[in-house]
């Protein structure tokens, strides 16, 4: 790092269902970084998308979540502005966020994911009824409904019977043109974060968080913002050995992807197999996310997690 105090924007808010959750945190971000090594520039991002970027800018700190700051659209607008920012490149946010993308390069370097079928508003409207029996046939009841460019769990269903699909269909038409329809995995729900300093030093995964929703089915939005609303164990109350094939396959998922400075996947974990559900490349960094709270497992802070994210920005050759 220089020795002059960094001029580091936190970008937050944007157009994107997440805007309240990505203003929660930046807010955080601002209040934890250390001010004898950064000038923190607070810059909200209006949900109408428009926005400057301030001059003298050395770095900035994407704290925007679903689309517009984590599918690599302001990551392209900071690469062609020639401006360090931090977590995954445009390749890797876009990936990442398009869940239909990610499930087919996740299936074909070997990791296991829950079947899906997938299909677009278009298709939807002209064959409605032959999806609904291919939906029946192949995946079952019940399954899992999800919006394929969305995060926060924002638009997501689980479908017990068949008379609850449609609407659950048209919920998360509401968020994108093209959705997946998900088997269901019962099983544990945990996450595991990556730490991507860069340069010389190799990716590590942090340990990885049991998560026990206590009012949600599953691990949804509600169940991810609202404080107390989810027992979170660090790490799981799983075997040693299925605790490093989960960190094991959240370092693929983000080696594979192209992601760097950071990355959390989130999993289930069903007997002796782990289905990797998506990877998350601006992972949350509000008071109860879980990527602080996994690096605080191991003895690093949260101003010293900025530092290690921030570092990796300024030091990466992208």
């Amino acid at each position: 790092m220089n020795d002059r105090k960094l001029n580091l924007v936190v970008l937050m808010g944007g157009p994107s269902a997440e805007h309240d959750v990505s203003l929660a945190t930046g807010k955080v971000i601002l209040s934890a970084l250390d001010k004898e090594k950064y000038n923190p520039i607070p810059v909200v991002v209006p949900k109408d998308g428009q926005w400057i970027l301030p001059l003298e800018t050395d770095a900035v700190f994407i704290a925007m979540h679903g689309a517009y700051g984590e599918d690599g659209t302001v990551q392209g607008f900071l690469e062609s502005a020639r401006v360090p920012y931090t977590g995954s490149g445009v390749l890797a946010s876009a990936l990442a966020m398009d869940k239909l993308k990610s499930n087919e390069i996740f299936a074909f370097h070997g990791l296991k994911i829950p079947e899906y079928i997938s299909f677009s508003k278009k298709e939807w409207g002209k064959d409605k009824t032959k999806i609904i029996a291919e939906i029946k046939e192949k995946i079952s009841f019940p399954c899992v409904v999800k919006p394929s460019n969305c995060g926060s769990s924002v638009g997501i269903a689980i479908v017990k019977k068949i008379e609850d699909l449609e609407s659950a269909v048209q919920s998360a038409f509401s968020y994108d043109d093209t959705i997946l329809a998900q088997k269901y995995i019962s099983g544990t729900e945990v996450t595991c974060a990556i730490l991507d300093e860069g340069g010389n030093k190799e990716p590590i995964a942090l340990p990885p968080t049991q998560i026990i929703p206590k009012e949600s089915e599953f691990f949804d939005y509600r169940a991810k913002y609202i404080a107390g609303a989810t027992e979170e164990i660090t790490p799981p109350r799983l075997s040693a050995e299925i605790i490093k094939k989960i960190q094991e396959n959240a370092l693929k998922a983000h080696e594979i992807l192209g992601c760097s400075g950071m990355s959390r996947t989130d999993m289930i974990v069903s007997g002796e197999d782990i289905f990797i559900l998506e990877t998350n490349t601006i992972p949350g960094m509000t008071e109860t996310s879980l990527y602080p709270q996994a690096a605080a497992a191991v003895g690093i802070s949260f101003a010293e997690l900025l530092d290690k994210i921030i570092g990796s920005a300024i030091n990466k050759k992208r």
